[in-house]
């Protein structure tokens, strides 16, 4: 009995196996199978930014000198990433929107001249997650830009940061605790992990995808397990 029940799993397994993956797998849409094109990578990316409060900016450590803050030596000319706030409130560009305080360290590194980058990641809001490996993703190479009193006003730029910020009034231009201004990152560069790499695009998004993508498409993009109704499927890169 356990020789023939075996013969017979054993057949069954040559058997599925000779079929070409998509007949196994024959209740999946026939796309099922196909990864992202780069423009839908980049919907993918700018909801991601709409909908993210907080990004981490890399920097690099200037060179010490007699006037700079008392830091270790050997950090000189070395990496940091630090957690800010960031806002999606110039979505013509896809610009992210950032309150700038002078005394944080990103800030004093890029005025001393280094360059930056924003990270992002996307987290479902259910916190289930499968593999994290196989969320997106991505980087925004780029550099600071101030907005101007009168841009801040025609973007609406401190009722927008609010909404993603409530908090952050007390730190708005002109307080009385930190020397603060509005900034944009200009985005230069943005590199793309969609996920597993035979499921999902991984690579550079040439910007004009990034700002040519439209407020519709942000707004009707689902990102994985954004819904409730999400299934084992997604997970696993079928669309």
């Amino acid at each position: 009995m356990r020789i023939t029940l075996a013969l017979a799993v054993a057949g069954l397994i040559r058997a599925l196996l000779a079929l070409p993956s998509q007949t196994i797998f024959q209740n999946i849409p026939d796309d099922a199978y196909r990864i992202p094109t780069v423009h839908e990578s980049a919907v993918m990316a700018r909801r991601i930014l709409h909908l993210s409060t907080l990004g981490t900016l890399s920097t690099i450590f200037p060179a010490s000198t007699s006037t700079q803050e008392i830091r270790p030596s050997d950090v000189s000319g070395t990496a940091i990433g630090l957690v800010d706030y960031i806002a999606d409130c110039e979505h013509a560009t896809g610009n992210p929107t950032i309150l700038a305080l002078d005394i944080a360290t990103s800030f004093k590194n890029v005025a001393a001249g280094s360059n930056i980058s924003l990270s992002l990641n996307w987290v479902p809001p259910s916190g289930q997650v499968r593999s994290p490996a196989s969320l997106p993703r991505f980087s925004l190479q780029g550099y600071l830009e101030d907005v101007s009193a009168a841009e801040a006003a025609e973007h609406a730029i401190p009722a927008c940061f609010a909404k993603y910020h409530p908090d952050a009034r007390a730190r708005y231009p002109g307080n009385r605790i930190h020397s603060s201004r509005w900034t944009r990152l200009v985005v230069q560069e943005v590199y793309w992990i969609g996920g597993f790499g035979d499921r999902a695009f991984i690579g550079w998004i040439p910007v004009r995808e990034w700002r040519n993508v439209t407020r519709e498409e942000v707004r009707d993009c689902v990102l994985p397990g954004e819904e409730k109704r999400t299934t084992w499927m997604e997970w696993f890169g079928f669309r």
